[in-house]
């Protein structure tokens, strides 16, 4: 089968060449302003459903970290898929590039479409085991049964939003994003508060806008893939060995993904023993910041397709420039945010919700854990390379002991701190992990020059 070049400019590799500066801050800048608009949109979410009652704000609370855990399995298959995609495109070999993508997708296809059915039908046992019960857990099933149905398309739009990006491609997976978000954040209160005539649905109002919204980004995402890339092709000839090669970064990716939502859950289930007020403190100092750490996410993320580029070029010295930058970068945000936290955090929460318990919860969230945000980004950015490299293993096993340790420090902080104890223990996990990782990242890219340049020899 012949191929039909695509028209734009993300048919070869754009990384390989030009300063890595310029195509950092243009990956990072987009997806920043994409990841920013989808947590100011949860931000948000929070505030309209703290409005409503407190309730439904502890509910959104208990879902985030099952909404994480699955948002996070399914970009697991989509950084599979774009990490053997940009090593294909590094090597100009755009055919193969475009059989990834295919096989990719439908693979998320598979994998939301089961999760969606399976969670729909076991919505209130899956919740009461992690602490909701009563009108919380009522308000929970009445959530994600909705959230369930915009599951798939979700999945689809996020995961080929990495797939656009290792084809080349930095504006455009940022535009989805941030217009998704956007929608979803201007249905919210016509739905929740029934403006404008329409019945006023509370929560379930949140869930239909989340679906609504997805749907719109999963329609954007299949006119780049279908119509403006032309970047799928059906060949089940090869559906296979494509597969395999993805999974072999993809289930291992999936799984060390699930160290921010596991360790979320936990937290929520260690705090919930404190009340409604402190596990609702806790969500909406989390939801804060993150509007931060996707901040931080957007740069460590963008060293994925220029590391898989470059790598399949065999350009190694911008491999290891382009980690250089990332955590830079990082380190200024995370102390910028600090600095601002620790002057302005009450004023911000104020700004949601009056609560005491919750103001204090959330203030003294804020005061520890954006301290620790740069090494946060850190252990992200040696999981994020292992992943672009093929090298799942390492950033498995880096994603898990941090989860474990941070799992035995929470349990015994708490006892001696209470709930505070809990946030101290995510900070130093964090930076326990982080220079662990950039240590190990560095002595495996080393091996991995030294073993090629003897190959080659």
């Amino acid at each position: 089968m012949t191929e039909t070049p695509g028209p734009s400019p993300s048919s070869g590799p754009r990384f390989i060449d030009g300063p890595l500066s310029g195509h950092l801050l243009r990956l990072s800048g987009f997806m920043t302003m994409g990841f920013l608009a989808m947590t100011v949109t949860m931000l948000v979410e929070a505030i309209f459903l703290g409005l409503v009652s407190k309730e439904a704000l502890a509910a959104i609370t208990f879902v985030f970290p099952v909404m994480l855990g699955l948002s996070a399995l399914t970009r697991g298959i989509g950084t599979g898929a774009s990490a053997v995609l940009a090593r294909a495109m590094g090597a100009h070999d755009r055919t193969r590039a475009i059989q990834f993508a295919t096989h990719g997708l439908s693979l998320v296809l598979l994998f939301t479409l089961a999760c969606s059915s399976v969670l729909y039908g076991n919505a209130a046992a899956v919740f009461s085991v992690i602490g909701a019960e009563g009108a919380v857990l009522d308000e929970v099933v009445s959530y994600v049964r909705i959230w369930c149905i915009g599951f798939p398309a979700f999945g689809l739009a996020t995961s080929g939003m990495l797939i656009m990006r290792a084809f080349g491609d930095a504006s455009f997976p940022g535009w989805v994003m941030t217009l998704g978000a956007l929608l979803q954040m201007a249905l919210g209160p016509f739905l929740i508060f029934g403006w404008i005539g329409l019945p006023a649905m509370g929560i379930e109002g949140a869930g239909w806008a989340f679906v609504i919204a997805r749907t719109f980004s999963f329609i954007l995402s299949g006119y780049w893939f279908f119509v403006r890339e032309r970047a799928i092709r059906l060949d089940l000839s090869t559906w296979v060995a494509s597969c395999r090669e993805i999974l072999h970064v993809g289930v291992p990716a999936s799984l060390a993904n699930l160290v921010q939502p596991v360790s979320t859950a936990v937290t929520t289930y260690l705090l919930a023993a404190f009340g409604v007020g402190i596990v609702a403190g806790f969500g909406v100092a989390s939801r804060i910041e993150s509007v931060i750490f996707m901040t931080i996410i957007g740069v460590t993320s963008s060293a994925a397709p220029l590391v898989g580029q470059n790598w399949g070029a065999k350009n190694h010295e911008r491999v290891v420039e382009t980690l250089n930058l990332c955590v830079r970068y990082s380190f200024v945000i995370s102390c910028s945010a600090a600095v601002i936290m620790w002057f302005g955090a009450d004023y911000v929460v104020a700004l949601v919700n009056e609560d005491l318990a919750l103001r204090e919860t959330a203030t003294m969230y804020l005061y520890i854990v954006p301290v620790a945000l740069g090494f946060m980004g850190m252990a992200n950015l040696a999981v994020t390379t292992f992943n672009a490299l093929s090298k799942p293993a390492p950033a498995l096993v880096l994603s898990v002991g941090q989860t474990l340790f941070y799992l035995v420090i929470a349990v015994l902080a708490r006892e001696w701190f209470g709930y505070v104890g809990v946030f101290l223990a995510i900070g130093l996990a964090s930076v326990t992990a982080g220079p662990i990782g950039w240590f190990w990242i560095h002595s495996v890219l080393r091996k991995s020059r030294d073993t090629r340049g003897r190959q080659q020899s």
